[in-house]
């Protein structure tokens, strides 16, 4: 599924993961307030699969999720769902602060697993783009110092395991359509999640299911968009835009539930922006030598 490099297309793209993921912070912690993570990450996958069914249908039906690569789909969906529920999990552990620091790791895992795994070359002005974005990442959440406790454990887990992930889509890009990529990720993580889920099911209430619904349409769209962005440039180009997710989203909790948004946050989305917009300078041309111009 080879498609033509374009940093503008993979920035497009990736506008659509950061709004739809924006739209599922405040989504996913109003639906928390009455279900467990297991229960709403089933329903976000069962009701994925019907709101997918229609881009299914226009995508050539059933013959566009055909795959020979059923393993690496697999792989790809029970880390990443392991991944989530550790993230989830370290959120009772420690502090949110921290756990979004180490969360914001995962591009450092994903190019070097890039580099190692997909060919993909991490150039100076890549690693100046993460660095600087981790830096943001870093001022802006201020975690506190100390010995490593479990929960921040957990994080790094989780965070190494959303590296893999990312790594093993664009491996995935390679051969699949983007819809069976998203497809085969509803279908694993909700049969990875359906006895637990079951096991602690409580009914929602109708404003519930609301919040419910929102969560699976972003959940479900937002990782179509980060496959396409994949499609358009290397993991260690599109990864690295991610970041401005924490600047945003801080602006998100001070409109929405009037959280402070403090100098820190400015500076860091300052320094997150630097990193974005270095990440996406265009290649310079390669100086002509005597030697080549020469050549007829």
């Amino acid at each position: 599924m080879h498609r033509p490099a374009s940093k503008l297309m993979a920035a497009l793209w990736m506008i659509g993961w950061l709004s739809l993921m924006l739209v599922m912070v405040v989504a996913g912690r109003e639906a928390m307030r009455e279900l467990n993570v297991f229960e709403l990450m089933e329903l976000r996958c069962l009701i994925g699969l019907v709101m997918l069914s229609p881009v299914v249908a226009l995508s050539g039906g059933t013959a566009a999720l055909r795959t020979i690569r059923l393993k690496g789909h697999a792989a790809r969906n029970l880390i990443h769902y392991g991944a989530q529920l550790g993230w989830f999990f370290a959120l009772t552990l420690i502090p949110i602060g921290q756990v979004v620091a180490i969360e914001f790791t995962m591009p450092i895992w994903t190019a070097l697993l890039a580099a190692a795994f997909l060919g993909e070359r991490i150039t100076l002005f890549k690693l100046l783009a993460i660095v600087l974005g981790l830096v943001g990442v870093v001022v802006i959440v201020r975690p506190d110092t100390g010995a490593i406790n479990p929960g921040q454990l957990i994080a790094l887990g989780a965070a190494v395991g959303f590296g893999i992930s990312i790594a093993l889509v664009k491996f995935l890009t390679r051969t699949e359509p983007t819809v069976s990529i998203i497809f085969w990720m509803l279908v694993v993580q909700s049969v990875a999640g359906l006895v637990p889920s079951l096991v602690l099911w409580t009914w929602p209430s109708a404003l519930g299911w609301g919040w419910i619904v929102v969560v699976a349409f972003c959940g479900t769209f937002s990782h179509f968009c980060m496959a396409r962005a994949l499609l358009y440039a290397d993991a260690t180009i599109v990864i690295p835009m991610d970041f401005l997710r924490v600047p945003l989203t801080a602006t998100v909790g001070w409109l929405v539930y009037s959280e402070r948004l403090d100098g820190f946050t400015v500076l860091g989305a300052a320094l997150i922006l630097a990193g974005n917009l270095l990440n996406l300078r265009p290649p310079q041309p390669e100086p002509v030598t005597a030697n080549s111009s020469s050549r007829n």
